[in-house]
């Protein structure tokens, strides 16, 4: 690996002169490792030589990478920001102005054009903002800090390799911070198994071309396993006395089992009989929604590991195709910060009820904590921080500034 050779950590933090000159000289001897890398990688030594020339290190990119977010953000403000108006409204403009290339998408790959259409509203507003980083030097740098060097190492060899098989001009290679591209916000690594030239010209072009977007998501998503003809998964309403332990991937039972145990569609109609495996997830408490996730929603989940990013992709793909809104409230709940469930985290290991450290993430540990504590105390055992588990134990929230 090319982080080897280096005797200066890339991602030190320079607090003088002579501090930032180790990191940069560092960051040279390691992309000089990357250059011979990708030539014996079959990269001509001269394609490197140009690419790699430009290539120039971005502090700014290993910040993002270590930052940890202040807040811990909820469902409802989560779900709230990207399941919108603004989005729902472009996605159906959208769906009118490509129903021929949707509608062929459907017949070749399986993919229903609502969530083709999520999936782009999502990742860059339909190709409103694909970022603007550049991406070999996103790449670069974190290959050359030692934390996932190995990952990213082969993700800015495979895009270079894209820069000179699919003869794409380096300084209009943009994107986020962690090296996704194009309108769907593509991974080099799944640009190159997975996008396909959707508009015929010869060429893949994931930021200009919303054919080629469109259609490489649509393999995409084809090729991670997506079941034709079933949905995502829908919001449901559960009995009277359902027993919450009941919740999550690892109780996932047939619909009609589900069907048997009383959960209703959210319209109060009845789920029906099937043998496809479902599971239930609460994202916000039992005084929110609650969804039956269909195996598409795993299919999602390969997208973007985030339960809440495939709720949202699922929504946002039924408002486009014309369904109505949650049937169920989002509760109003604050963005609790880190520290706040730090907090939460010791004070169950202080009652006896282990989640391990106390890192400020909402774990499946720290659920299944915060559950046993709700059992032990007669309240909803329902895994969720609401203010008044937080209160119960003594967790003083602070207030947003």
């Amino acid at each position: 690996m090319a982080t080897a050779l280096l005797s200066v950590p890339v991602h030190a933090q320079a607090s003088s002169e002579p501090d930032q000159q180790q990191v940069l000289q560092a960051f040279t001897q390691c992309k000089d490792s990357l250059e011979q890398a990708a030539v014996e990688k079959g990269i001509p030594a001269d394609v490197a030589k140009s690419v790699f020339a430009k290539i120039n290190y971005q502090p700014r990119v290993v910040e993002l990478d270590r930052s940890q977010p202040e807040f811990v953000q909820t469902f409802p403000g989560y779900f709230s920001k990207r399941v919108n108006d603004w989005r729902i409204n472009k996605g159906r403009q959208y769906a009118v102005k490509h129903q021929q290339l949707l509608s062929e998408l459907v017949n070749t790959y399986g993919i229903p054009a609502q969530y083709l259409l999520a999936f782009w509203g999502l990742e860059t507003n339909f190709g409103g903002y694909k970022g603007t980083m550049p991406v070999l030097d996103s790449l670069a740098t974190l290959a050359c800090d030692p934390r996932r060097s190995t990952f990213f190492t082969k993700e800015l060899l495979t895009a270079v390799e894209l820069l000179d098989q699919q003869s794409l001009e380096q300084d209009k290679m943009v994107g986020s911070w962690a090296g996704a591209m194009g309108h769907t916000q593509f991974m080099p690594s799944a640009y190159a198994n997975y996008a396909v030239d959707g508009d015929g010209d010869g060429k893949i072009n994931l930021w200009d071309s919303e054919a080629d977007a469109l259609t490489s998501a649509a393999n995409f998503l084809s090729q991670l396993g997506w079941q034709p003809g079933f949905r995502w998964g829908r919001e449901v309403k559960l009995p009277d006395g359902f027993d919450f332990s009941q919740l999550g991937y690892s109780n996932r039972q047939s619909v009609t089992r589900w069907d048997e145990a009383g959960v209703m569609r959210a319209n109060g109609e009845p789920l029906g009989s099937s043998d496809m495996t479902a599971y239930l997830v609460m994202p916000a408490g039992y005084q929110g929604p609650t969804f039956l996730a269909y195996p598409n929603f795993r299919v999602i989940m390969r997208w973007n590991n985030s339960e809440f990013y495939a709720i949202a992709v699922g929504r946002l793909a039924d408002r486009i195709a014309g369904d109505s809104g949650l049937v169920a409230a989002l509760p109003p709940l604050p963005n609790y910060r880190r520290d706040d469930i730090k907090a939460l985290q010791q004070n169950l290991n202080s009652r006896g009820i282990e989640v391990g450290g106390a890192d400020g993430i909402l774990g499946p540990a720290t659920r299944e904590g915060i559950r046993e504590f709700q059992r032990r105390n007669d309240m909803v055992a329902d895994g969720f921080p609401s203010l008044a588990v937080m209160e119960a134990l003594g967790v003083e929230v602070a207030p947003a500034a």
